[in-house]
């Protein structure tokens, strides 16, 4: 398997697909997240699920919602369906990181990875401005002490465990924050807009396991602090009605969100949330412009970006190589945050739209496997022509 975020159930899993928990002899629960309409305070949701013999694990206020453990009965589960205040109830469920074993590199000289060369990320730096632009990295967590990474780590957060280090056990997070940010000094390699904010949002743990609700609550705290570009280097077969409308409230604010494609190797395979309206969905392709054998692609794919062997940084101040789709994403938000730093007046809608109509099309693979194109990093150099061309401005808001 690659490194990208597969569906994972913990417990026993029903044939409705639901997962339980055991809660003591005898007794079992299952975690929902349990959606109210927004004239209903979550303080009284509180009290009208612990009344069912709920157990609140969070609240989720970007979509007016509580995640509980509710005794698996289902006639309970009916009654509270049936509740007027209660819109949807849906599993809590887990995904989780499956990431090849990576291959250690020893790095003294800076290296440019060959798909930040590939892109034309070092031609971008040459005109790029020097404005800070604001990245989050929702994934394992980060090391923030890493020489690469450290001048460009503007905060952590650790949405899996809170009041925990936002540490990152895993190495996934570490690798794709590389890729978007790692400084350009003398020494390691150096990521696609060198210059960007980092900011590591641990929503999953060392394992690579966490739920829908803390990627919910990851965008929620990204969507709080102002994040201008979202990383997600996860996905899911499975839809979730919670994190379809958090990743639409995020769009709708003017983030940009860039979501892998997924590592399923096959057509119409796109995953959640690369699947949603508005997220720029990324395939993954080779040092020979071939798609990647692990990589998902159908309509939805937006851009492709290098996946294989990539070279970036790891925990402890060390690089490794690693692939999968996970890795082609974070080409792209770096593109997307390089946008961002030429002229930060632009909505998300339109920095995806510039994506989109600069990538370099492929000549050797079809839309579903590339969408517009290969990124082009270079791209920022056209951002003001796009924009103030005649007519162009409301095509590229579409």
């Amino acid at each position: 398997m690659w490194p990208i975020l597969l569906v994972y159930y913990a417990g026993v899993v029903t044939a409705a697909g639901a997962t339980i928990t055991r809660a003591g002899p005898g007794k079992k629960e299952v975690r929902k997240i349990v959606l109210f309409h927004q004239g209903h305070p979550l303080p009284d949701c509180h009290t009208l699920l612990r009344k069912r013999g709920g157990k609140i694990v969070r609240e989720l206020p970007l979509v007016h919602a509580l995640v509980a453990r509710l005794p698996e009965k289902s006639e309970i589960i009916e009654e509270l369906s049936s509740n007027p205040g209660i819109r949807l109830i849906e599993d809590d469920f887990q995904v989780r990181t499956v990431a090849l074993p990576a291959i250690r590199i020893k790095q003294e000289q800076q290296t440019i990875p060959w798909g930040i060369e590939r892109i034309g990320a070092p031609k971008a730096w040459q005109i790029a401005t020097e404005e800070k632009v604001k990245v989050a990295v929702l994934d394992t967590g980060l090391d923030a002490g890493h020489p690469d990474l450290a001048a460009n780590v503007q905060g952590r957060k650790n949405v899996k465990f809170p009041g925990w280090q936002a540490g990152d056990g895993s190495g996934h997070g570490t690798h794709v924050a590389g890729t978007i940010a790692a400084i350009n000094n003398k020494f390691g390699v150096v990521g696609v807009a060198p210059q960007a904010e980092i900011y590591g949002v641990k929503i999953f743990n060392r394992m690579g396991n966490g739920y829908i609700s803390d990627i919910v609550a990851g965008l929620d705290w990204a969507l709080q602090n102002k994040m201008q570009v979202v990383n997600m280097s996860f996905g899911t077969t499975r839809p979730s009605r919670a994190m379809e409308e958090a990743v639409g409230k995020c769009v709708q604010a003017g983030m940009v969100l860039v979501a892998a494609a997924g590592n399923e190797g096959k057509e119409n395979s796109v995953m959640y949330p690369a699947r949603y309206p508005g997220v720029i969905a990324v395939s993954a392709v080779d040092q020979q412009d071939k798609l990647a054998s692990f990589s998902s692609w159908g309509p939805e794919v937006t851009v492709a970006a290098p996946g294989v062997d990539i070279l970036s940084t790891y925990p402890g101040g060390k690089y490794r190589t690693m692939s999968g789709t996970s890795m082609a994403c974070p080409h792209t938000a770096g593109v997307a945050a390089l946008i961002f730093a030429q002229d930060g007046r632009l909505s998300g809608r339109q920095v995806g739209r510039i994506i989109h109509r600069t990538a370099t099309r492929l000549p050797n693979l079809s839309p579903g496997e590339q969408g517009g194109g290969l990124v082009n990093a270079t791209a920022l150099a056209a951002v003001a022509r796009l924009i103030e061309a005649p007519g162009v401005e409301k095509e590229v808001e579409a």
